[in-house]
């Protein structure tokens, strides 16, 4: 079921072009799961939003990475692996030209994770298990 109905806002951007200037946030447009707002404390003319996401996005979300949120690029701030949260802050600008703040506590968000983390994790996934192959054959070795 969607979240959205007819007439909600939603946070459109322009593709970077392939020649553009990149700020270092790679957003491709796609969902990889749906978050819960746990939280939204003001701080001046801030806004702190803190999001449960799901676990398997986790891995992906990284202390000053960033994560898309509803279409929105942002810098990650904190993240609690364990309760599967992490945070962000939005600053006046932001709030006034994203869908965000309008999202109240337990109201959904779409998230993107971080699709360099994607590649360097899918590179790397046989890496693992050749590691610990390695290590056995080194520990009979000694064993000798």
């Amino acid at each position: 079921p969607s979240m959205l109905a007819d007439g909600d806002a939603v946070n459109l951007e322009r593709a970077l072009p392939a020649d553009g200037r990149n700020s270092g946030h790679f957003v491709q447009g796609h969902v990889d799961g749906v978050g819960e707002i746990v939280s939204r404390t003001p701080d001046g003319d801030s806004l702190w939003i803190v999001v449960r996401a799901p676990a398997a996005l986790m891995p992906y979300i990284v202390p000053k990475g960033f994560i898309a949120v509803d279409g929105t690029s942002l810098t990650v701030c904190d993240v609690d692996y364990e309760a599967c949260t992490f945070s962000f802050m939005l600053i006046g600008y932001t709030q006034q030209h994203v869908v965000i703040p309008k999202r109240d506590v337990g109201g959904h968000v779409n998230l993107e994770a971080d699709v360099i983390g994607k590649y360097v994790e899918r590179s790397l996934s046989g890496l693992s298990e050749r590691v610990l192959a390695l290590e056995d054959r080194l520990r009979a070795l000694e064993a000798r």
